[in-house]
């Protein structure tokens, strides 16, 4: 059995959607996105699911319209924090 916080994939899957329709985000490297995601994640809640083999990638049933706003709003933040402060020149 494996055990796996889903929301670090709800993000990663939300911050690419996100890198793919705007421009407003300064740069998209591996190290900036990641970062993004750093901060989003420690702003969000974790949502663990067990599985028996490997990653079983699906959506809980009670994912809703303000679940997706806090994870593109937590997004948002870090966009705005990395935007203004990247740790690479």
């Amino acid at each position: 059995m494996e055990l796996h916080n889903l929301m670090e994939y709800e993000v990663k899957y939300t911050l690419n959607h996100i890198l793919e329709t705007t421009e407003d985000v300064k740069c998209s490297c591996e190290h900036c996105k990641l970062d993004i995601m750093a901060i989003a994640l420690n702003s969000l809640p974790p949502k663990y699911i067990v599985t028996e083999k490997g990653l079983l990638y699906s959506r809980i049933s009670n994912f809703n319209q303000q679940f997706n706003a806090d994870v593109v709003a937590a997004i948002a933040k870090g966009i705005k924090v990395v935007n203004e402060n990247p740790r690479h020149e």
